[in-house]
């Protein structure tokens, strides 16, 4: 299993601990999948601007069609999310 250095959500500070913020008000926690980008905490930004654009932004897909697709490319990769 690949190993992956961290910053967990009690060492976060500056722009990180922005981040972290905005993901516990979303989510009510800062999930391991955004902890794998708090080296990077510009990356951890731009991909949380993809995801929120892809799910909530505007699209021919209803909400719940976006949700099926991501089910089924999570199941078909074997990720929980």
């Amino acid at each position: 299993m690949a190993f992956i250095t961290t910053i967990p959500p009690d060492s976060a500070e500056g722009e990180l601990r922005v981040e972290y913020d905005k993901a516990v008000r979303r989510a009510g926690k800062v999930w391991n999948i955004l902890q794998v980008m708090s080296l990077n905490p510009g990356v951890l930004r731009a991909s949380m601007g993809l995801y929120l654009q892809v799910m909530f932004g505007p699209s021919p897909l209803s909400r719940a069609q976006r949700e099926m697709v991501a089910v089924v490319v999570s199941k078909t990769n074997g990720c929980h999310y």
